[in-house]
């Protein structure tokens, strides 16, 4: 039975933490108010909140890619991180939702260009943002899921802009999540910094497993591809065993970690990083045997699974390395033959840099951010329906706030 002491203890207890948290946030307030003052003194412009411009350019790539009248389709925040971006279709629509520094998911409609949802709801920034290809599947409804500073992964519906659940698992902030490319996209891995991986079961919401190796901050996560043995059994964790399935993560250990879905082992640790490793993408196709990391040493990393060793090296980034990816470009030139597979990388040197796999010379081309931006933080490639030429497009965020979309 709960007594009139107890009570009173909770309630005092609730009140030193809602002082402690309104403490907090009035000093990121004056920080933040510190920031845009310096600013001004410079004499830097600050854009209205939102304002969304059209900008045409022509870029000449020397037969690696085939564009011009590249457009250029800013959405501007002022002076935000942008964690996060993720892009995905849903009734007949093409949508964009980015995660940021003001603890808020906002969600874009690229067909019409104007700002969609905004939902609020997590207590500090948004580290990771991707929509539910699980939910899609399975229920038709546009669900996004972020993961935050705050320790929280929150599933959201975006036209009704209601949470749907809250997983509380993990023990310090959440840096990165990862949906299956298998099962409908009904797992989640989640990497933290609590030095944790969780692979959760988004049907019922249950974590499954919690994996342990890491000594330093978990920060990137990723999911091996679709493999073709057909075993549909599931192993002891409730996950479809027998198909080779594995999780790779980067960490503040400066390490790569591989770990089998099936037996819950840690398979391999790959080292050669000289500073955390920020980012990790698992290949496809004839690269399904390749991870690509990035990393704080300002380098790119090509790695052989099999082996565990490291194929190639791609260095010319001058600041740490905060996204890499696998591209859909070719290459197209007499040095390189007919075709070779193209990976690319976001950094706070504020270039996107694209290379080629069997090379690691020079990049291919670069791509260089506004003055104003700082550093890009996200890119996703994907198609515009309105603009199906060039093939594809390339959509970025930026440290301070700018979404851009090339095509």
């Amino acid at each position: 039975m709960t007594t009139f002491n107890n009570e009173k203890e909770i309630s005092t207890q609730q009140a030193l933490v809602n002082l402690i948290y309104t403490f907090t946030k009035l000093l990121f307030i004056i920080s933040c108010v510190r920031f845009v003052i310096e600013l001004s003194q410079k004499k830097k412009r600050i854009k209205s909140l939102f304002s969304i411009g059209f900008e045409y350019y022509i870029l000449n790539l020397d037969g690696f890619m085939n564009l011009t009248n590249l457009l250029s389709i800013m959405l501007r925040f002022c002076f935000l991180n942008i964690y996060f971006i993720d892009y995905t279709t849903f009734d007949d629509n093409q949508f964009i939702c980015s995660g940021s520094s003001d603890e808020t998911i906002r969600v874009w409609n690229i067909n019409n260009n104007k700002k969609g949802q905004l939902l609020k709801g997590h207590f500090f920034a948004v580290y990771c943002v991707k929509f539910s290809p699980y939910h899609f599947h399975n229920n038709n409804r546009n669900v996004i899921c972020s993961s935050s500073q705050d320790r929280t992964i929150c599933f959201w519906d975006v036209k009704s802009k209601k949470q749907l659940k809250i997983l509380y698992e993990h023990k310090d902030p959440i840096n990165d999540i990862e949906f299956s490319p298998f099962s409908g996209g009904r797992y989640l891995c989640s990497a933290s910094s609590d030095k944790t991986i969780r692979l959760w079961d988004v049907e019922t919401y249950k974590s499954l497993h919690v994996f342990n190796g890491h000594t330093g901050d978990i920060i990137c996560v990723d999911i091996s591809s679709l493999q073709s043995n057909s075993n549909n059994k599931m192993n002891n964790i409730g996950v479809i065993s027998g198909n080779g399935y594995t999780i790779c993560s980067g960490s503040c250990d400066q390490t790569i970690r591989i770990w089998d879905i099936e037996t819950t082992e840690q398979l391999n640790v790959l080292k050669g990083h000289t500073h955390h490793v920020v980012d990790v993408k698992y290949g496809s196709n004839e690269l399904g045997n390749t991870i690509l990391s990035g990393s704080r040493d300002e380098s790119v990393r090509l790695w052989d699974i099999r082996s565990g060793e490291q194929i190639l090296t791609f260095n010319g980034h001058t600041n740490l390395i905060i996204t890499v990816e696998y591209s859909p470009l070719v290459v197209n030139n007499s040095e390189i033959c007919n075709s070779s597979n193209v990976i690319c990388s976001g950094s706070l040197d504020n270039t996107i840099r694209f290379w080629d796999v069997r090379s690691n010379k020079n990049e291919l081309h670069i791509i260089k951010g506004d003055e104003e931006e700082d550093g890009i933080s996200s890119f996703k490639f994907f198609s515009l329906q309105k603009n199906k030429k060039s093939g594809f497009n390339l959509c970025y965020g930026s440290v301070n706030g700018p979404i851009r979309i090339w095509g």
